[in-house]
């Protein structure tokens, strides 16, 4: 008899529920955070330009990608991951930044950015953890580690 409380990946529904809840909302400001990563690259000015461009499209590439990955593991969830740029503005806590071309101010809301993912990203890796969802878990804590250090650079540029 199979139990109708499990997913189809053997977790509580209700947890997956609650965990693809953060992952949406995860979803939506990695969106964001994308979108003003682009902006960076596209419109920054200045002695850093060269570097600062070149760190920018490495950055919005690896967010793209995490935009997929979180947005498959919803699925993986057996949910929907939201799919709409009215949703992603409504649900995300970055908020879009435009005609940014002073590499200090960028940066300034590069780390602003991360220390909402990372806060987000740790609520999400203990609910997940609590669920035994090791999918989510590793997911989670591969973000966390690269961020931390990013930050680490980010801040080291910054001085």
């Amino acid at each position: 008899m199979t139990n109708t409380n499990l997913s189809n990946i053997g977790l509580d529904k209700k947890s997956s529920d609650e965990i693809a809840n953060h992952l949406n909302d995860l979803l939506s400001n990695y969106q964001i955070f994308y979108v003003n990563l682009r902006g960076f690259h596209w419109n920054i000015k200045g002695k850093n330009f060269f570097e600062l461009h070149l760190k920018f499209e490495e950055l919005y590439n690896d967010a793209l990608l995490k935009v997929d990955e979180i947005a498959e593991r919803v699925l993986t969830l057996s949910k929907t991951p939201i799919h709409t740029f009215e949703k992603y503005i409504e649900n995300s806590e970055i908020k879009a930044i435009e005609n940014v071309v002073d590499g200090d101010k960028a940066v300034d809301n590069i780390l602003a950015s991360l220390t909402i993912l990372l806060k987000k990203e740790r609520a999400t890796l203990k609910i997940a953890a609590e669920a035994e969802d090791e999918g989510t878990v590793s997911l989670m804590s591969d973000y966390i580690v690269q961020q931390e250090k990013l930050v680490w650079m980010l801040s080291a540029y910054k001085q």
